[in-house]
């Protein structure tokens, strides 16, 4: 019997199916270039303004966080380095639902195997070039030119998404920087007061917006610099206000910790509230450089990976810092306690998520300028619990609400200016 096929009144229709059918032909790649080319401006204000959204929502859950925290160190519990460690550890609970979705595929092969040698025999006969009659469809609207023009319009590659491999060895380099961030951050409280870590470490602004420009991800211009001098001159009013009123009982005011005499410990906890400032930029940049699109990566994979590692990496840390005398290692002894580590560990396995997505969507000086956003919210936290704020408080907050503004509208205009690119990062 012979097998023929006659593709000439059928191929086009029969050939839009398939491809409709198959979500990875270059057909469709190009259909939805088309679509986003079609009306790209709008397409970027929706992204744009979908991460500010979640930024918002971020600074609300880490404003939470804060008063969460100064309640845990009130009340006597000065653990900076277990605080970070259980808070980055929960991001390894992102790996349960790899783990059973890569279970659920395994099964269904075996499943599938086993189908297959229970059932009949299938025979097959190849098929020869003299069995089969194609006729191919001739149109000469779809001949190819390789002229340099042509060329020249032709869009770049997409860049490939992260396998599994890749995505571990980024959230391995991601970790260390993001822990030395937090850690030292927290440990600077230890050494120095709240007014100069909260200052030093808004530097982050000066710092991403330095290494940004150094890796073409920001620009530099006059608005985002006054944007980011505006931001920390507001976290410096704020500072100082609060420097001049009776500061409460917990890390920063710690009778064995911070001797009013001695100011090098004082210089210690500067130093490292400036090293939290430049690995929080340095660690911003390195997934937008890296990343560049959230389509590209697994964020779930990513974040399991990131509180794998520090599990397995950190804990010597602690051990070190324990025999030491550093930091003893002690369980919480209180219910209280006990509750504010498990809710900060739920807040920070939301809130880190959905801020990275917002980086993605935005810049990494729009989130760094966001961060800044806890003040004037933790101001209105404040007002809710019936604690009055200064004068200077609430003008420092204004002007960090004013550069937060200032940023976004700045960058959402140069990403009006800029070449689109697609959902994929491919320019139509």
């Amino acid at each position: 019997m012979s097998r023929s096929c006659s593709y000439t009144n059928f191929w086009k229709p029969a050939q839009e199916m398939d491809t409709l059918s198959s979500p990875n032909s270059n057909a469709l790649s190009e259909l939805n270039a088309q679509l986003d080319a079609s009306n790209p401006i709008p397409s970027r204000k929706r992204t744009f303004a979908a991460g500010i959204v979640l930024l918002v929502f971020v600074v609300f859950l880490w404003t939470s966080s804060n008063f969460l925290t100064q309640d845990l160190y009130e009340g006597g519990y000065d653990k900076p380095f277990f605080v970070t460690y259980m808070n980055t550890s929960s991001f390894s609970l992102y790996l349960i639902p790899f783990l059973l979705r890569r279970w659920w595929n395994v099964q269904n092969k075996i499943g599938t195997k086993i189908f297959v040698s229970d059932g009949a025999p299938h025979q097959y006969e190849a098929l020869t070039n003299e069995d089969i009659d194609v006729h191919v469809y001739e149109d000469p609207s779809h001949h190819l030119s390789f002229s340099g023009d042509n060329l020249a319009e032709q869009p770049a590659p997409p860049p490939a998404p992260l396998n599994d491999r890749q995505t571990a060895n980024l959230a391995f380099a991601f970790c260390l920087i993001w822990f030395i961030a937090n850690w030292s951050v927290n440990a600077s409280l230890g050494y120095t007061s709240v007014a100069s870590a909260t200052v030093l470490s808004s530097m982050s602004g000066f710092f991403t917006l330095a290494i940004g420009r150094l890796f073409r991800v920001e620009r530099l211009t006059l608005i985002k610099l006054g944007a980011v001098c505006m931001s920390f001159l507001g976290v410096v009013i704020v500072s100082l206000s609060d420097s001049g009123m009776k500061q409460a009982a917990g890390p920063a005011s710690h009778p064995t910790i911070q001797p009013p005499s001695v100011n090098s410990r004082a210089a210690l906890g500067d130093m490292l509230a400036l090293i939290s400032a430049m690995f929080y930029a340095m660690y911003v940049i390195l997934l937008k450089v890296r990343i560049k699109s959230e389509s590209r990566i697994d964020m779930q994979l990513f974040f399991g990976f990131v509180g794998l590692f520090n599990i397995i990496a950190c804990w010597p840390i602690g051990v070190a810092l324990h025999f030491t005398g550093v930091e003893l290692f002690e369980l919480p002894s209180s219910r209280k306690a006990l509750s504010a580590i498990l809710i900060n560990m739920a807040i920070t396995l939301s809130s880190d998520y959905l801020y990275v997505l917002a980086m993605l969507k935005t810049t990494p000086l729009v989130v760094t300028i966001g961060l800044s956003l806890t003040i004037p919210v933790a101001v209105l936290g404040d007002f809710i619990r019936h604690r009055p704020a200064q004068i200077a408080v609430v003008g420092g907050a204004v002007l960090v609400l004013a550069s937060f503004v200032a940023v976004g509208y700045e960058d959402s205009n140069e990403q009006d200016s800029q070449p689109y690119h697609g959902r994929d990062g491919s320019q139509p």
